[in-house]
C-alpha cells in the first residue's frame, strides 16, 4: 500500500480569497515503512504572502521571488501523488488549495480525489482521542514524539513530523516496558521513534506461521463482532 504523507503551507487561509500555496511536503509509505522517496518544494504564488502566514511558516516573498509557479511543478507533483492514499492533517484545508490549484492549471475540480484517496489523520485523532487537543504538536506530546526542533511550521518538516504520528496511531502499541520501570508520576518516558537504518540487508526477518496468521484473523474477527474497530484491516484494503 502506498501512502504519501502530505502538508502545505499558503500565503493565508482561504484559497476562494486568492490565497495560493507556497510550498509543498511530502514522505512516503510503503506498506507503512517509510521508503526514504520524497517531494519538496517552494512555490511562487505570485502574489505576496500576508504577515499573520510569515509568522506562522517564516517564509517571506523574498524566499519565493525565483521559485517555480504551481503550473510548472504541477505534472510531477502529479505523478508523486497519483494513485497513492494521502495522508494529511486537516485535509479540509490542503486538498481544497490543491484542488484551487489544479483547477487554475485547467484541471477539473475536485481533481485531488479523482486520482488519490485521502486519509485524514485529524478525523481519525477526533474519534480515538475525544474531547482532547488533537493539533500535531499535541499528538506529538501525547505518542512522546520529540518536536522541540520545530520553531516554525514547515511543510516537509510536519510530513515527517505526521508521519511518525501517523504510524504510532494506527499501529497499536509501539514499546514494551519489560523491565517494569517507570517513572515517579506513571508516565512513559520511552526515546520515542527510532528509524531502521535504509541498508536494511542485515535484517533478519520472521514470517508468521499459517496457524499464527490464522490466530490473528479469529482475533480480529471478535474486536470487530464486540463493535471494535480494526485500524490493521482498515490500513490492508
Amino acid at each position: 500500500m502506498r501512502q504519501i504523507v502530505l502538508d502545505t503551507e499558503t500565503t493565508g487561509i482561504d484559497p476562494k480569497q486568492g490565497h495560493k500555496i507556497i510550498e509543498i511536503g511530502c514522505v512516503e509509505l510503503n506498506n507503512r515503512r517509510l521508503t526514504g522517496e520524497h517531494f519538496h518544494v517552494y512555490i511562487n504564488p505570485q502574489r505576496e504572502v500576508e504577515q499573520e502566514a510569515i509568522e506562522v511558516h517564516g517564509i517571506t516573498n523574498e524566499m519565493l521571488a525565483d521559485k517555480p509557479s504551481f503550473s510548472e511543478i504541477a505534472p510531477q507533483f502529479r505523478e508523486f501523488i497519483q494513485g497513492a492514499q494521502l495522508v494529511i492533517h486537516n485535509a479540509a484545508f490542503d486538498v481544497g488549495f490543491m484542488d484551487h490549484e489544479f483547477l487554475l492549471t485547467g484541471q477539473k475540480p475536485g481533481f485531488t480525489g479523482s486520482i488519490c484517496t485521502i486519509l485524514d489523520t485529524l478525523t481519525l485523532a477526533r474519534k480515538m482521542h475525544p474531547g482532547q487537543k488533537n493539533n500535531l504538536d499535541a499528538l506529538c506530546k501525547r505518542y512522546g514524539i520529540d518536536n522541540s526542533h520545530r520553531t516554525l511550521h514547515g511543510a516537509l518538516l510536519d510530513a515527517e513530523i505526521l508521519a511518525d504520528v501517523y504510524l504510532l496511531m494506527t499501529g497499536g502499541q509501539t514499546a514494551l516496558n519489560l523491565s517494569g520501570n517507570s517513572s515517579s508520576d506513571g508516565s512513559d518516558k520511552s526515546q520515542g521513534i527510532r528509524r531502521l537504518p535504509q541498508n536494511r540487508e542485515a535484517l533478519k526477518i520472521i514470517r508468521a506461521s499459517a496457524d499464527e496468521l490464522k490466530e490473528h484473523e479469529s482475533r480480529l474477527d471478535l474486536i470487530e463482532n464486540k463493535g471494535g474497530s480494526c485500524i490493521w484491516r482498515q490500513c490492508a484494503e
